[in-house]
């Protein structure tokens, strides 16, 4: 009976000694990051993702202890940039401003599409979502929304909607907005959201969903009417402007986000380094006032959360696309 005591005891310590096999906590790599890194936009300078994406690179990059880059690649529908994105070493110095469009809905929009974002791209943050406007020429007899989809109803296909393009996120808010209301109305693609705006001025078109960055000039120079925001609650410089959903369409929501994305894998503890920076970038109050006078809300939210909303992003626009049989030229 004591022999059997002393075994156990004898294996109690020596379990105690046995060093923990359990997985260390991962750490950023040492001396990261030594150099500066590039993030890469889809868009050409000047424009209103181009302006925050810089502001953004500034300040997340003082916090780094580096210099961020921003490098536009525009074109291919924002395939180019995301393509490039793709490619770069997983090392943390290679940044991308990811996008409705070619994250969530150019895989189904083009055929074959390589490579495929959700396998080749990893999510830092949101950095901000922007409603747009549904705007009517003003001499259109639809002094609100209402009133806009029982003439849809009563003109089949009679009623026409301008967009920057075939995929645009201006098509993508007309197109959803037929769906879901069920009305039949005809897309106008235009090269660019500013020539579709002329066009609605002059009265060529009719309507058209647009950001609020580039039409809030127009509406409150009485130029254009706006009958509804795409998003779910009011923005705060158009307070008497409905929701698409208050003003008949429930369900309805859309915005035109980005974010930050970087080459899968990157190593988790890179990614939530710079998910910090960019986050703690986005709450400085100079920042976040420049977002929201470009009609978006900041978010700045976690890497699991932002994949999460992307992949959620991408299975609604497929259906829209699917749907709306929307096809590019």
């Amino acid at each position: 009976m004591q022999r059997r005591h002393l075994c156990r005891a004898g294996l109690a310590l020596a379990a105690t000694a046995i060093p923990s096999r359990a997985p260390r906590a991962q750490s950023v790599p040492e001396g990261w990051p030594s150099r500066p890194i590039r993030l890469i936009v889809p868009y050409a300078p000047g424009g209103g993702t181009d302006v925050i994406a810089r502001a953004v690179a500034d300040r997340a990059g003082a916090l780094l202890g580096t210099t961020i880059l921003v490098d536009n690649r525009p074109g291919g529908a924002g395939n180019l940039a995301t393509g490039i994105a793709a490619e770069a070493a997983p090392d943390g110095y290679t940044l991308l401003v990811g996008n409705i469009g070619p994250i969530a809905v150019n895989p189904s929009l083009f055929r074959n599409l390589r490579p495929d974002p959700a396998q080749a791209l990893t999510a830092v943050t949101l950095l901000a979502a922007a409603p747009l406007l549904v705007l009517v020429n003003p001499r259109l007899p639809a002094a609100d929304l209402g009133v806009l989809l029982a003439l849809a109803r009563s003109r089949p296909g009679g009623l026409n909607y301008g967009s920057a393009g075939n995929g645009s996120a201006n098509h993508l808010a007309g197109a959803y907005l037929a769906l879901k209301a069920g009305i039949e109305i005809q897309h106008v693609p235009y090269r660019g959201a500013g020539p579709a705006l002329n066009d609605l001025v002059a009265g060529t078109l009719q309507m058209m969903p647009a950001t609020i960055p580039s039409s809030i000039g127009l509406v409150r120079d009485g130029l254009v009417r706006a009958l509804a925001v795409t998003s779910a609650a009011r923005v705060a410089g158009l307070p008497d402007v409905p929701t698409v959903a208050e003003a008949g369409v429930p369900g309805y929501e859309m915005s035109a986000w980005y974010g930050i994305m970087a080459p899968a894998g990157t190593p988790r503890p890179i990614i939530d380094r710079l998910q910090q920076a960019v986050a703690a970038a986005i709450r400085a109050p100079e920042l976040r006032e420049r977002i929201l006078a470009e009609g978006a809300e900041p978010s700045g939210n976690s890497p699991d959360e932002f994949r999460d909303f992307a992949a959620a992003e991408r299975r609604k626009w497929a259906e829209v696309v699917r749907d709306a049989r929307i096809t590019v030229d």
